[in-house]
């Protein structure tokens, strides 16, 4: 008998995606998309529920569908997404927690799989060469979705805890890149002008949207306890990744980048938040060794490869223009 799997966040690119494959996995008898809209296209061979994970509600659809693996892709990344950072707060934890309560009611639940993100290690001058999936931050994200990110955490460490015949998976993703995918990093990399902050060439690596999804749909068979780190092999310094996009750099202070990018958020052209700027400032590299291992897993794309792609899709949408 093949999975029934719950996804939450549907009506978004990556939550929608991972349904569509999983609906089309052999493995998988039924996939059920949950999310409080409906996707712009329908999605096939899934069953939407328009719900709120936030209500109660949730723990009655996932007892009456007898559901044994929940993917939780319903955290949002930017306050644009949600309609506000008041919102997105709650939606990411509060509805996390009441999505917890329903899984903790539910006696046929096997496996909790989650999409974190590796901002929640931070960023900051002390911060180790690579990050480990059991090391502590060195400057803990303080705002926006990585902080939103740590309390979700929290809280699936604790459900984990209280069920321990269910198998939780937490993936700490860095960025998502990709032909197929648009998100605060490829908006940065699209503008015709790139701020940076002067005296810093941060050490950036990206994940591909195909490989990012691939390890998901892994992780919903192959079960395995633990929190890992996904990343596309090697690095890219931000100034090797700005000469490949062929665009201007323009180097400012770093107390001058702040506003900058609030004024960049304010007309509409990304969502710039503080974490953000002390990504570009300091980098992050992951050690991507356990997921390896354990799922014997490798992305199909580098950081540079993934990279690339995106920027094909660039230099095609520049063309159309």
């Amino acid at each position: 008998m093949g999975r029934i799997v719950l996804v939450t966040g549907v009506s978004r690119s990556l939550g929608s995606r991972i349904a569509e494959n999983l609906a089309g996995d052999k493995g998988v008898d039924r996939v059920i998309g949950v999310d409080v809209v409906p996707p712009i296209a329908p999605i096939p061979g899934i069953d939407f529920i328009r719900a709120d994970i936030r209500n109660p509600v949730i723990a009655k659809v996932m007892g009456e569908a007898k559901v044994d693996t929940v993917v939780h892709m319903g955290v949002i990344a930017t306050p644009k997404q949600a309609g506000g950072r008041s919102t997105m707060k709650e939606i990411n934890v509060i509805g996390t927690m009441q999505l917890l309560a329903a899984c903790q009611r539910t006696p046929s639940l096997e496996g909790l799989i989650v999409k974190s993100t590796s901002g929640v290690y931070g960023c900051g001058a002390k911060d180790p060469a690579m990050f480990t999936e059991d090391m502590e931050p060195k400057h803990a994200p303080t705002a926006g979705w990585p902080k939103d990110c740590s309390e979700v955490e929290g809280y699936v460490r604790g459900f984990a805890r209280r069920r321990p015949d269910v198998t939780v998976s937490t993936f700490r993703f860095a960025n998502f890149i990709g032909s197929a995918i648009d998100t605060a990093m490829t908006a940065y990399f699209s503008l015709p002008v790139i701020p940076t902050v002067l005296g810093f060439d941060a050490r950036l690596q990206f994940v591909h949207v195909d490989d990012g999804l691939e390890i998901l749909r892994r992780a919903v068979h192959d079960r395995q306890v633990g929190i890992f780190n996904v990343a596309g092999a090697g690095a890219l310094t931000l100034s090797q990744a700005i000469r490949l996009t062929g665009r201007p750099r323009v180097a400012l202070p770093e107390f001058l980048l702040t506003p900058v990018g609030r004024s960049l958020s304010r007309a509409g052209l990304l969502d710039f938040s503080y974490e953000q700027v002390r990504f570009i400032t300091y980098g992050r590299v992951l050690d991507t060794s356990l997921v390896e291992r354990t799922f014997t897993f490798t992305p199909a794309y580098t950081t540079h490869a993934a990279f690339e792609e995106f920027l094909a899709r660039d230099e095609e949408l520049a063309d159309v223009a």
